[in-house]
Order: C-alpha cells, then structure tokens, then sequence
C-alpha cells in the first residue's frame, strides 16, 4: 500500500506509549546509573562500600609510589621517628631541660612521635585530595571519598611499623630497669586510632575541599601543622603547662589522645575520661563537618581545581 512521508502503519500488536516512557525503558537496562547529589545529607556511603576493591587499590598505589625511586625504602618509617626523637631528646631533654614526666627522654619523645606522625601525616595527605587528583577525578566516576580512606589506610601501614619500633624501644628500657607500667587504659588504643585518623581525615578534607578556590592554604597546611605540634604535648607533658595556660594545650582534640597513650603504654601522663570525650566529641563533630563539605564541593570542584 502506497504510504505518504512520515506516515506511520499501526499493527494489532503496536501500542501506545505515555511520555517519558522510552526513557524509562531505556534506563531499567542499565546496572548503575549516575546522578548528581541530591541534598548535603546524600552521602552515598553504600557506594562506597561497593568500590572497597579500589579503595585498596589506591592503598597499594600510595604504599608502592611513595618510597618507589629512593634507595633506603620503607626503612624511611624508622628512620623518621629516631632522628626526631633523637634530636628532641638533645635539644629539649638535655639542653632545655624539659621535664618528661620520670620517663626515659628518648623513650618519651618517641611515643609523642609516633602519636603524631600519624595524625599529621593524615592530615597533609587528605588536605592534597583534590588538587593532587584533579586528573584523575576528571577522567572516571569513582566515590571521590574513596582516595582519602585510602590515605589513611596507608598511612595506618606506616603507623604500625612506627608503633612496632615503639614497642622495641619501650621492651628495651624495661629491660634496663627504668619505671614504665602499662596499665589498663592500653585498652583504649583502638579507640585512639580511630580518634587520630577522625581527626586527620575530617580537617583535611576540609582543607582540601577549600584548597579548590584558595591554594594558599596548601601553603598554610605545613608550617600549620608544624605549629600545632608544640600546642600538643609532644616535647613536654601536659603536668609541665602552668595552670593558666592549660585550657589552651587542653582545647587541642590531640592532647588527651597522646596523653593517654603515653599513659597506658608507660603508665605516666596525665589522663582524664572528661577530656577523652571531648576529643572524642569533636573527632565526630569535625569528620561530619567535613565530609558533607567534601560531599558539597565534589559537584563542582572541577570548575575551579
């Protein structure tokens, strides 16, 4: 039968279709489909959970890349924490004269070390999320959170080797009759950790979402985290800061967390539930804070990065 242009031929089995319907067909043969976010709170931490094979990925990625060219390796993660520890004992132990609180200085600044490589380190890597993966971030869809979790796990690695040598040095100086007792609040060990990598992920990530208009605060992030260090009692315990001064060490969310590890490992420190729950409290405060900025500044951050 002739057919003018355009002319449609209607058979039995052809039916009519509503608007929009086409559309919905075509998506329901996808298997993921990805849409902006909706809302602050749309934090899609299901998602992220399903991309945990990349997560370790990136973890090995950061381990590998970080010492790949250099000769000594991963012995850099003890080498670090000695040669401070070893100058802090020199230059504040014997020249300054700090107290520690009866410990062994070496011993003493080496568990102020450990505590706070960790959460620095965290901090200055996290705070690079963004301008350090702008390429990539740019190229796949992925759970951008993924690549900071992925930081702190790695940085978890070096921790342990870190923590390893602590231990070492802390077995060494029982062994030669100096006055170190562990006690109960060892326990709370797990808890720090995930207090220190709360604190570190939830201000760098921060960091990094603002870095993506401002990057002068990539400037402001070493020197920064250089001057918080003497805010924590790293190079002197908290028993040492007079009376008046004390609430300022105090504010600082890092100060009962290095303060009860010294204490449970080495049984001297000053250690107070009151002050842990604050830390505790503002490691959870801070970390909200940050991933729903983060979460806010992943739309559009490849507009300005």
């Amino acid at each position: 039968m002739p057919q003018t242009p355009n002319s449609t031929i209607n058979t039995p089995s052809s039916k009519p279709q509503a608007p929009g319907s086409t559309l919905q067909a075509v998506s329901s043969d996808w298997t993921t489909i990805i849409r902006p976010h909706g809302n602050w709170f749309d934090l899609k931490l299901k998602e992220l959970f399903q991309f945990k094979d990349l997560i370790f990925l990136f973890v090995h990625r950061d381990f590998v890349a970080r010492y790949k060219q250099t000769i000594l390796g991963p012995l850099w993660y003890i080498i670090q924490p000695l040669f401070s520890s070893g100058i802090f004992t020199i230059v504040f132990g014997k020249f300054a004269g700090l107290p520690t609180d009866g410990l062994p200085q070496f011993l003493f600044y080496l568990a102020g070390n450990v505590v706070w490589m960790y959460f620095s380190n965290a901090l200055t890597t996290t705070s690079a999320t963004f301008t350090a993966n702008a390429g990539l971030f740019g190229k796949v869809y992925f759970p951008r959170l993924a690549v900071p979790i992925a930081t702190l796990i790695s940085n978890l690695i070096s921790f342990s080797i870190q923590f390893a040598l602590f231990l070492f040095f802390m077995i060494f100086f029982a062994l030669k009759g100096a006055t170190i007792q562990p006690n109960l609040w060892i326990l709370t060990f797990p808890l720090l950790i995930i207090m220190m990598a709360g604190l570190g992920l939830g201000a760098g990530i921060i960091i990094s979402s603002a870095t993506t208009k401002y990057r002068d605060l990539q400037q402001v992030v070493g020197f920064g985290t250089s001057l918080l260090m003497y805010a924590t009692p790293i190079i002197y315990p908290l028993s040492a800061v007079p009376g008046k001064w004390k609430w300022v060490v105090l504010a600082n969310p890092m100060t009962p967390i290095v303060e009860t590890f010294r204490y449970g490992f080495l049984g001297a420190g000053t250690v107070s539930s009151w002050h842990l729950a604050y830390s505790g409290l503002f490691t959870v405060a801070l970390l909200l804070i940050g991933i729903l900025i983060f979460n806010r500044v992943e739309r559009t951050f490849m507009d300005t990065v």
